[in-house]
């Protein structure tokens, strides 16, 4: 594998315009989603019309990702980087230039394309401008922000339409996205395309195939669903407990907290060596796990537990995930992997709703959340039976090789 790491890390301060980068395309997710209701009612079919507003910016990513991180490796990382954060501009700007339905659709679609664009492209930078041994600092910062961004979207994005109504809010996601484009312009270094080997189909579909990519990329889904699941269920829990909307709102913030600040340090303590790749990510999903488990629990002890595990389990497991992917990845298809790796997120993101909805249709709640507790809590044992089956494999090796140079 070819290896390009930095000599030296990159100052601090010139990696801070990728942690805006991450804070922008989590609060262009959120920050409008939250309160595009109130803008489709009245709306023929509005439910409709909300749904298909809130896919097209997720859609978008989930198609375009991949093909900007490979884009990302052709050309460099920071043209992509710059010209989706331009891109996610000049969409926001359609919406506010004329107040219609019609560019809504449209300045969604292009904010979503624009942000498959930038968000690989950042996290690629973050592994390229880092070390080895930085990385999991770096992409604990990185996750960090973007996790703030999900968590302060909602409120900044009310507060901002309250004020002037949804044309002020696209007015402001247009202003952020043009002062990181510039901030990056003026501080993030070039970081040159590496010459790559030829890849076909079949080399890019065996490469996505190792597990060296399937088990960090699969974590991350498996994180995302149970985080976007306690995000979109614990209310509901709440309620039928009896709990009012702030207290639900409360439980729902303390889930967002606990996975910012245990991502950085879970960062920290994989560059010290504290814990491994492995471990780090076996123990963030038992977490997670016990968190939707506690989820079944009732009243506000079940919400409260729930909302500490997930938010934990799935703080330890992004950076550590993350790290893995780029420590696992030539620097010349790093953004490949990344818009990869972003797609499974992308996928766990809607897949996990969709399984705990539909064992809630067919049974309980309860029932949901038990689903998705037994999936991730799967992944764990079978970790430990590998490594368990690998251990016994080199003693009998040794044993074996003991006895031939005996011989």
């Amino acid at each position: 594998m070819t290896s390009q790491i930095p000599d030296a890390t990159v100052a601090r301060w010139r990696t801070w315009p990728l942690y805006a980068a991450g804070f922008t395309t989590a609060f262009g997710a959120h920050g409008i989603a939250a309160s595009l209701g109130r803008y489709t009612e009245g709306h023929a079919a509005s439910l409709l019309v909300l749904g298909g507003l809130l896919a097209l910016y997720d859609g978008a990513e989930v198609l375009l990702k991949p093909v900007f991180g490979t884009l990302a490796d052709r050309i460099g990382a920071r043209p992509v980087l710059l010209g989706g954060l331009l891109g996610f501009a000049a969409a926001s700007v359609c919406f506010v230039l004329a107040d219609n339905t019609g560019l809504l659709w449209a300045a969604r679609l292009g904010q979503g394309a624009a942000a498959s664009a930038f968000s690989p492209a950042a996290s690629a930078l973050v592994a390229r401008l880092h070390p080895q041994g930085k990385r999991g600092r770096a992409f604990g910062s990185y996750g960090f922000f973007k996790s703030m961004g999900y968590t302060a979207g909602p409120l900044l994005g009310g507060a901002v339409i309250a004020l002037g109504g949804l044309r002020l809010l696209f007015a402001v996601m247009a202003v952020l996205a043009l002062a990181v484009a510039a901030w990056a312009f003026a501080v993030v270094p070039t970081v040159p395309p590496l010459p790559r080997a030829r890849q076909t189909v079949l080399d890019l579909a065996r490469r996505l195939g190792e597990g060296s990519f399937l088990r960090p990329t699969a974590a991350l889904a498996a994180a995302t669903a149970a985080l976007s699941v306690g995000v979109g269920f614990l209310p509901v829990s709440g309620a039928a407990a009896g709990l009012g909307p702030v207290a639900t709102g409360a439980a729902v913030s303390v889930l967002a907290a606990c996975a910012a600040l245990v991502q950085p340090r879970a960062g920290r303590a994989l560059d010290a060596g504290r814990i491994t790749a492995a471990t780090g990510i076996t123990a963030g999903l038992a977490l997670t796990a016990a968190g939707l488990t506690a989820a079944m629990l009732p009243g506000i002890a079940g919400v409260l537990l729930a909302a500490v595990g997930i938010g934990a389990g799935t703080g330890v497991i992004t950076p550590v995930a993350f790290t893995a992917l780029a420590a696992a990845t030539a620097e010349e298809r790093m953004g490949q992997t990344m818009g990869a790796a972003e797609l499974g997120r992308e996928l766990g993101d809607a897949g996990g709703p969709l399984l705990v909805a539909a064992v809630a249709a067919a049974s309980t709640l309860t029932a949901g959340y038990a689903a998705l507790a037994l999936l991730l809590a799967a992944a764990p044992v079978l970790t430990l039976a590998r490594l368990r089956t690998g251990r016994r494999i080199d003693i009998s090796a040794a044993r074996d090789q003991g006895a031939s140079d005996g011989s």
